[in-house]
Order: C-alpha cells, then sequence, then structure tokens
C-alpha cells in the first residue's frame, strides 16, 4: 500500500508542478496584459489549486504510514541526518506552507476588486508556492 502511495505521490507531483507553472504563466501576462479577470480565468486558477491540495492529502496519507515520515521522528537520529529531515520535517512542512499559500492567493484573487490586483494575486502567490515545492523536493530519488 505504501508504495501505492508513493507512486501516486510521484506521478501527481508532475501535474502539480505543470499546473502551478501555467497558471503562474498565465496570470503574469494576463497582469500585462491589462485584460479583466473573468470566470474562465478564475477557473483556470484551479489548475494549481486541486492537484495541490490532492498531492498534499496523499503526502499526509504517506506520512504517517511510511517509516521515513512521523515515525522518523520518535528515532532521535532524524534532525542529524539530512535525508532523514528532509522527510520527516522539511519536504512536509515546507509544502504544506506552499499550499497555504496558493490556497490564499486563489482565494484573495476571486475577491479583490481590480482585474490586474486578481492575476497578481494568482502569479505572486503560486509563484512563490512554486519556489517552495522545488526546494524540497527529494531530487536524489525523484530522478534516480
Amino acid at each position: 500500500m505504501q508504495t501505492g502511495f508513493q507512486h501516486l505521490h510521484s506521478g501527481l507531483a508532475y501535474l502539480v508542478l505543470a499546473g502551478l507553472i501555467a497558471v503562474f504563466i498565465y496570470a503574469f501576462i494576463g497582469t500585462f496584459s491589462k485584460r479583466e479577470f473573468t470566470e474562465k480565468d478564475r477557473k483556470f486558477g484551479l489548475l494549481g489549486l486541486i492537484p495541490a491540495h490532492i498531492q498534499l492529502l496523499v503526502g499526509i496519507i504517506i506520512y504517517f504510514i511510511s517509516p521515513l515520515g512521523f515515525s522518523n521522528l520518535s528515532s532521535g537520529n532524524a534532525m542529524g541526518d539530512e535525508i532523514s529531515r528532509l522527510y520527516a520535517l522539511e519536504h512536509p512542512l515546507i509544502n504544506i506552507v506552499a499550499v497555504i499559500l496558493i490556497t490564499v492567493g486563489y482565494s484573495r484573487a476571486k475577491k479583490l476588486s481590480s482585474h490586474r490586483a486578481r492575476f497578481r494575486s494568482l502569479y505572486m502567490f503560486y509563484g512563490v508556492a512554486l519556489v517552495l515545492i522545488l526546494s524540497r523536493i527529494p531530487w536524489a530519488s525523484w530522478l534516480g
């Protein structure tokens, strides 16, 4: 079961990254093209929001069933080992912050009145979240 969730988590990561990059570029262009923020634009923002939330749920499940997650913290050696610290603390914490930023950016974009500010909210929050996510991907295991 754990292996299945890990494969799902790795596969969804591509979808999350593609969605965030697409929305970031789309909103960035929308900000400087001075066009109206329409219902279509709001729905386009969901391309980054929905996969990120699904990824978070799968990641939380993995965190509690994997020996590299929560149970690794109780061993006492997690903070001393770079890989253990990444899986047990840094990766989950930073990615939770990233999903919160995505959610805040999307929610703000719905509530703001200026079209430019709505696009800006999407690209700024999604952009910061994207950088955070990229900084905490366990590249050695993901690509190797």
